[in-house]
This record gives C-alpha cells, structure tokens and sequence, in this order.
C-alpha cells in the first residue's frame, strides 16, 4: 500500500504493477470504495474531484440569498426554510454519503 500527497494542480506519477489495478482515495474522514483501474496505455490519467464543485456551491449560495430575501420581504415563513435546502444537500453529502463525496474521474 503507497500513499501519494495529492497537490492541486500538480499531476502525480503513481506506476501500477498489474493491470487491473485497485485504487482508494481518502482525506482522512472520507473514502471511497476501492475502484478497480483497467487500461490499455502506458500512461493513463485520472483527475480526484469532490462531489460539491465550485459551480454546486455557487448555485446553492445564490438559491439561498434569493429564497432568504423573498421570505424576509414577504414574511413567508415557508421560503425561508427553503433557503436552508442547499445547507441540508451539503451537509448529506458530506456526512450520509461519504463514500460519494470523494471520486476518481477519467480524464
């Protein structure tokens, strides 16, 4: 077993001794379950992402305000719980599916 520190941005050379091969990825809280690796060339790369990505967040920080804004205006109590689904979605994500928060993607 090898563990490799992943930087962004900066591509790591990990070389497989057989084909197919087994790969786990974790931060420390998270892991997802092993992926069995089959390629046919040498050099073959993947790219390590996270289930929230920048454009989720962004998405989720606007659909918060807006639904924040429109409850405190209107005084619907009902808009402004959901404004709090974005946090809900994170947070399930984050603790409930955590073996998908975490994936290896070609790329």
């Amino acid at each position: 077993m090898h563990i490799y520190n992943l930087r962004r941005q900066k591509p790591v050379m990990v070389s497989m001794p057989t084909n197919p091969s087994r790969v786990v990825v974790t931060d420390g809280f998270h892991i997802t379950q092993p992926i069995e690796l089959r390629y046919r060339q040498q050099t073959t790369y993947f790219d390590v992402v996270c289930a929230i990505d920048n454009d989720v967040l962004v998405g989720g920080l606007i659909f918060m305000l807006m639904f924040f804004a429109m409850g405190a205006t209107s005084g619907v109590f009902v808009l402004q719980l959901f404004s709090m689904l974005p946090v809900i979605y994170i947070l399930f994500l984050y603790y409930i599916k955590r073996k998908a928060f975490i994936q290896i993607r070609p790329a």
